[in-house]
């Protein structure tokens, strides 16, 4: 049985003005985080596919060959997001 709480439109309807933009605020937030972890994972995998497929760990430090790779995949990951945006930014204009 499901014990999360259910709500109404007339449950959100009784609420004051600032409660429902608490709320909406706290439904934004909340869902920004749940995209950035979307995100944070997506990168986690594709740069332990790309940086650890062929090899094991074989100790709790990371090789330098590895440590080199995971700074590169996450650099252009970063990059390409950056790229991304001014691309957006500038089609806005």
């Amino acid at each position: 049985m499901d014990s999360t709480p259910s709500f109404t439109d007339a449950d959100l309807a009784r609420l004051s003005d600032s409660d429902k933009q608490e709320l909406k605020d706290f439904i934004d937030k909340e869902s920004k985080r749940t995209k950035f972890q979307a995100q944070s994972h997506n990168l986690t995998d594709i740069c332990w596919k790309k940086c650890f497929a062929t090899s094991t760990i074989k100790s709790g430090a990371l090789e330098k060959s590895e440590e080199t790779c995971l700074a590169n995949c996450v650099g252009r990951f970063l990059d390409l997001n950056v790229a991304t945006l001014k691309h957006v930014q500038s089609m806005r204009h």
